[in-house]
């Protein structure tokens, strides 16, 4: 049923922030934005990873009634290398911790931030996702 991570969305009241501050995170641009040609974002997405997965940031208006305006809900982990370089980059570049640096076991570390906008993000060291790449 389940056959992969296509989207992620991100709630923010300012989308032209926080595409600012992902563009500096991931190192790349948006390659979509609407509404665009001149006008304020309403939502930008990115496509990153190495399945080309896609972060979208949408302005909170369009959040569904009645959606956590705290930091709340579950966590997308995204994988990286190194979970304790990526947690203190995200942590000076204005991210908060929310939950710390945590070892699950032989190769599985994860740690999660809330980033300036109040979405958590997850980052982790997963063995199987390195895996499945190198099959």
């Amino acid at each position: 049923m389940l056959r992969g991570l296509a989207t992620v969305n991100f709630f923010a009241d300012d989308v032209e922030a926080a595409g600012k501050w992902y563009t500096e995170v991931l190192g790349i641009e948006p390659y979509f934005e609407r509404p665009g040609n001149g006008q304020p974002a309403a939502y930008l997405e990115f496509r990153i990873g190495d399945h080309q997965a896609e972060l979208g940031l949408i302005d909170r208006r369009y959040a569904p009634q009645g959606a956590p305006t705290e930091p709340a809900g579950a966590i997308a982990h995204w994988h990286v290398d190194d979970v304790q370089a990526a947690l203190e980059r995200l942590l000076s570049l204005g991210a908060t911790p929310y939950l710390p640096l945590t070892e699950h076991g032989p190769g599985f570390v994860t740690a999660s931030v809330t980033d300036p906008f109040g979405n958590v993000l997850g980052i982790m060291y997963n063995k199987h996702y390195l895996e499945m790449l190198s099959r």
